[in-house]
């Protein structure tokens, strides 16, 4: 069968079961006996492993079917779910996720999950993870083995017990800045072999003098000596962190031989149930690369389609958009009823048409949000603090580019938010807090703009130790910082470098500050503002455009030449009398509205060449915003608004200050686009 068609469908299906996995685990960790959501794990599971094997990745299909074997088994109630369990099951899901984004990646999917198979086995056989027995098992299987024996690897280890030989599995890990691990290996292998003789490696002894392994390896070694001996003398190797050792039994083989039967027989049935290409069931959510096209047909049925149909879709919407005002110029000259009647209708039809394409390039921002509960599970633990994710609007869709942009930003402030928001237990008891903190994410669509605000109840943000901060980094001087309020001494900590954390830690207060989060919103055409009452919490919000495409713009000219302003900054535009321009630390400035705006002069920022000198009495100014900041543009004359398309300059042309792009106009004349952000400081 020819699978290569099948790839893109099997990583979008896998990554949905994933998914979905994730999330029912995170529900039975809260309804450990709920059974029902133990089966609903089991289903996907069991749906990734037959897709795995039919694909022909049969390292995902292997370590599925152990996850499913553990699932099996709790389903059956001959195992109790406990923390241990769950851990080890999202640690499998972890493994399979990275598998699956190696494959979409070009890879095998191959990964080294020896450990984590060996404490699915464990489980599955009726064992604590940490070696304990497990009171609550039901099962007569031995301590399950983190190699594969072949049949006369079992013999030669079967008569090393009637010699009295100990048979040993030994884990050694490597440090993570081992340089040498070849080295180390032979350093090991030297050891074992004074005292015994190696029966088996994992990885091949091959792959471990060539270093094709990460930072750990298995041996299967026939030894004398007693366990803790020969754990004492690896351990004296440099740079080796970590040596387990476990004792054989004869049992395990007898036990091996049964389970590899019964394993043969469970491959053949997935064989014969999975002879097809997986299937395109109904995405309960929108995938990552691929979204859904709804259509008017009975029952809302839906089609997949790649996403690169649908950018193909809008570039030549954009070049239709191109053409309409070329034809609104053309009618407008002409002047004739019919064509303009015609040009009317034709521009209602397309403005019809544009909203669906862009509602098609709409992804729910949920595909953003999936991946918080459980990095909020795994910080609760880091940090041993007790953390409630609530997620409110993961319905609100945005263009599939501005979802592309904004995980990770969401990923710093919400590692923020727990780190140097949220208290310990003991400190939120001391101040009357519930000692679980809660941090909200909530999405919601306002205009043409989404806002996502991230808040919490915790600390709060402390002015004083802010204020000192900014002071002693040279951002702010004592006496500016006096007139400062609340809301811009909160925005200090978006400064390039500023961070308030007293010990750097791995989840956040290296140093970096949240300027990578301001700045990567930014060039999104959003902003992020920041509300916090000390000991009552914080609330990070960001305003981010619907669409990055097509945007609203006010046209303005300079000189003869003609460059556009996004609507999304402009406040107003005003005309006001040169004689009102004012001089104030060698800039010159006006007051508006009661604000001094300082004035940027756009044919000096552009080197636009000045036929002749110029001395009128009036000014043009379009007032826009950044944040709270503003600034007043000066141009020669308004032409008006416009739709138009936003294209790049291309590879060339990358970092022309205070231009972020350039459209074609109706006139077929080329405008470029003013980054009102670059402009502001």
């Amino acid at each position: 069968m020819e699978v290569n068609q099948y790839l893109e469908m099997f990583i979008e299906e896998s990554k949905e079961h994933l998914q979905a996995c994730s999330e029912h685990l995170l529900e039975l960790e809260k309804n450990p006996d709920d059974l029902t959501i133990v089966g609903e794990i089991f289903r996907s599971a069991h749906t990734l492993k037959g897709m795995s094997a039919t694909m022909g990745f049969e390292d995902l299909a292997d370590l599925t079917h152990k996850m499913e074997n553990v699932l099996d088994a709790i389903r059956n109630e001959k195992i109790h779910v406990t923390p241990e369990i769950l851990d080890v099951v999202f640690e499998s899901v972890d493994h399979l996720e990275e598998m699956v984004m190696d494959i979409a990646n070009g890879g095998d999917g191959k990964r080294d999950v020896s450990s984590t198979v060996a404490k699915l086995k464990l489980i599955e056989s009726g064992e604590s993870v940490v070696a304990e027995v497990a009171a609550t098992v039901v099962s007569e299987a031995p301590v399950a083995s983190a190699l594969e024996y072949d049949s006369f690897e079992q013999t030669v280890i079967t008569q090393s017990f009637e010699q009295d030989f100990n048979a040993l599995e030994i884990t050694v890990r490597l440090r993570e800045d081992c340089l040498l691990k070849a080295a180390r290996v032979f350093m090991v292998f030297e050891i074992l072999e004074k005292d015994g003789d190696v029966i088996k490696s994992s990885p091949s002894v091959e792959k471990l003098e060539d270093e094709q392994f990460d930072q750990q390896f298995h041996v299967a070694y026939l030894t004398k000596e007693s366990p803790e001996d020969m754990q004492k003398k690896l351990l004296k190797v440099s740079e080796v962190e970590e040596v387990t050792v476990v004792s054989l039994t004869i049992e395990q083989f007898k036990y091996s031989e049964r389970a590899e039967a019964e394993a043969e027989v469970e491959v053949v049935d997935v064989k014969a149930e999975n002879t097809v290409a997986p299937s395109a069931p109904t995405p309960a959510k929108a995938p990552e690369k691929a979204t859904t096209v709804k259509t008017a047909a009975v029952g809302n049925k839906t089609i997949r389609v790649n996403i690169e149909r649908l950018d193909i879709l809008m570039n030549l919407f954009e070049e239709l958009v191109i053409d309409r005002g070329r034809l609104q110029s053309i009618a407008t000259e002409v002047n004739h009823n019919e064509l303009n009647e015609t040009v009317e209708r034709m521009s209602r039809v397309m403005g019809d048409l544009q909203t669906i394409i862009l509602t098609m390039r709409m992804v729910p921002v949920e595909t953003v949000f999936n991946r918080f509960p459980k990095m909020i599970r795994q910080l609760s633990r880091d940090l041993n603090k007790k953390i409630n994710l609530e997620i409110i609007g993961a319905e609100t869709e945005l263009d599939r580019t501005v979802i592309d942009e904004i995980g990770d930003p969401l990923v710093h402030l919400i590692r923020n938010s727990v780190d140097h928001g949220i208290e310990n237990p003991a400190a939120r008891l001391a101040k009357g807090k519930p000692e679980e903190g809660t941090v909200v994410l909530r999405a919601y669509h306002s205009g043409n703009y989404v806002f996502i605000e991230i808040e919490d109840d915790g600390a709060g943000i402390n002015r004083d130790k802010v204020l000192s901060k900014a002071i002693s980094k040279g951002i702010v001087t004592q006496e500016q910082s006096l007139a400062m309020s609340d809301k811009q001494i909160n925005e200090l900590i978006l400064a390039s470098g500023f961070s308030t954390a007293d010990v750097i830690s791995d989840v956040s207060g290296r140093g970096v500050g949240l300027d990578v989060v301001k700045t990567t919103i930014e060039s999104l055409g959003g902003n992020i503002s920041i509300e916090s009452t000390q000991d009552a919490g914080s609330i990070f919000s960001i305003q981010l455009p619907l669409t990055l495409s097509i945007i609203s713009v006010m046209l303005v000219e300079i000189e003869k030449e003609i460059y556009a302003i996004p609507l999304s900054s402009i406040i107003e535009t005003s005309i006001i009398r040169s004689s009102d321009i004012m001089n104030a630390h060698n800039q010159k400035v006006i007051d508006f509205r009661g604000k001094v705006v300082p004035l940027v002069f756009l044919e000096e920022i552009f080197e636009v060449p000045s036929k002749e000198v110029q001395d009128d009495e009036f000014r043009s100014v379009v007032i826009v915003r950044k944040g709270e900041k503003l600034a007043g543009l000066v141009v020669d004359s308004f032409i008006g608004q416009q739709e138009i398309v936003l294209k790049s300059l291309g590879n060339y042309l990358t970092n022309i200050f205070a231009i972020s792009g350039a459209t074609i106009l109706g006139n077929g004349k080329v405008a470029l686009i003013v980054d009102c952000n670059a402009l502001i400081k």
